[in-house]
């Protein structure tokens, strides 16, 4: 029998050493971070406002209420049964009904729900108090990235789009492997940016199916519907970079939909709405203006990373159920309009999602870009005034 035992604890041995192994080289591959998730959390994250604070408390009381009332009732449940038992001579008691007991049953419970909904109703309403917000902003949610316009306040009028970031997209792609950035998968190319201290107003719909507007931090959760709009609050009182995703399942890149807000004081968000329509303002481009075959293939290879290549991949060849466009009878198709149809409007259900929120100078220097790349070499040129004429 020792020999058995010993040949047991040999072979457990090497497993629980690589176990050992592979536990700490993930607790150094991964790090905690700062307005995001952390290692082994457990609860909920950090409060940045009165909101997800009141949540918290109200989070930490119930569950004191449950473990109290958990405990009240199986014990008593358990030391009856026990003390009752009858191997040690005990009888059941033979009575038709308790008056009393079944008061007690009924106001008990009653006090608890009311004592529990009160702080509860309160938080709920709060939440939902959207008036007199210093800054309003627009969430539209995509598949898949999110859509950010300013509609009142400091920065009204400024718009862009937020999507994940490319490198972490091909990371992913790729199998993550190596050393990934404590922001994997949570980093994007334009974050929403909002002052401190400040009531932030947030309406949320969608172009396709249904998202959902979530940062934990912020206590904030909100469904964005196509065709309806909801609204929800936030005002942070910690400047630093906050981060949340999509809480809808809304397709095959669902996970690839992160939402980062940055936090900044009222002089650096000054200084960045300046910036922001200064740059909107350079950017912005003639409608009617004819461009060149090698203007609209220069700035439709950078529409085409930034939106196209997670899905078509680099090559154009596609992946799986993804069409390839090298070669694609739309793409070297002589009427320009099928494929102008399918980038405004999506195809197979959402499948490929409508790319309507890209300029019309965007939409035709793409389009352009994949007539004219890969082994395409069609020489069509689409200029925006086409793609104005088939969105009207």
């Amino acid at each position: 029998m020792k020999n058995i035992f010993s040949k047991l604890a040999s072979g457990l041995r090497i497993p629980g050493l690589w176990l050992a192994a592979w536990a700490s080289t993930a607790a150094y591959a991964a790090k905690d971070l700062p307005g995001g998730p952390s290692l082994w959390e457990l609860n909920l994250q950090p409060a940045v406002t009165s909101i997800a604070e009141e949540q918290r408390w109200l989070h930490d009381g119930l569950m004191i209420v449950c473990a109290v009332v958990f405990v009240g009732v199986f014990g008593v449940m358990f030391y009856s049964i026990w003390k009752h038992r009858k191997s040690v001579g005990h009888k059941a008691a033979s009575f038709h009904e308790s008056v009393t007991v079944e008061m007690a049953w009924t106001i008990i419970p009653f006090v608890i729900l009311i004592l529990v909904a009160l702080p509860a109703t309160k938080v709920i309403v709060a939440e939902k108090d959207t008036t007199n917000a210093d800054l309003t902003v627009k969430a539209t949610g995509y598949q898949w990235k999110w859509g950010y316009d300013y509609l009142n306040g400091e920065g009204e009028g400024i718009g862009f789009l937020s999507t994940l970031n490319p490198t972490h997209r091909e990371m992913s792609s790729n199998g993550a492997k190596g050393v990934m950035p404590d922001d994997y998968l949570l980093d994007v190319d334009n974050p929403l940016v909002v002052p401190v201290n400040k009531k932030i107003r947030i309406i949320t719909t969608a172009n396709d199916v249904i998202h959902s507007f979530s940062v934990p931090a912020f206590g904030i959760k909100q469904d964005a519907i196509p065709g309806f709009v909801r609204d929800t609050w936030f005002r942070a009182n910690k400047v630093g970079t906050y981060y949340g995703e999509c809480t809808e399942l809304c397709g095959k890149e669902h996970a690839y939909m992160p939402i980062q807000v940055k936090v900044v004081s009222a002089q650096d968000y000054s200084k960045w709405v300046d910036g922001e329509k200064k740059k909107m303002a350079a950017a912005a481009d003639d409608p009617n203006k004819v461009w060149t075959l090698a203007d609209l293939v220069s700035r439709g290879e950078k529409v085409y990373t930034a939106n196209c290549a997670a899905c078509h991949q680099a090559n154009g060849k596609g992946a799986g159920p993804i069409k390839p466009l090298d070669g694609s009878p739309v793409v070297l198709d002589a009427d320009k309009n099928a494929q102008i149809k399918t980038v405004l409007e999506g195809r197979l259900n959402g499948a490929m999602p409508s790319w309507k929120a890209l300029s019309d100078t965007d939409i035709a220097a793409v389009i352009t870009y994949t007539k004219n790349h890969w082994s395409n070499k069609t020489g069509q040129v689409v200029q925006p005034t086409d793609i104005k004429a088939d969105r009207s």
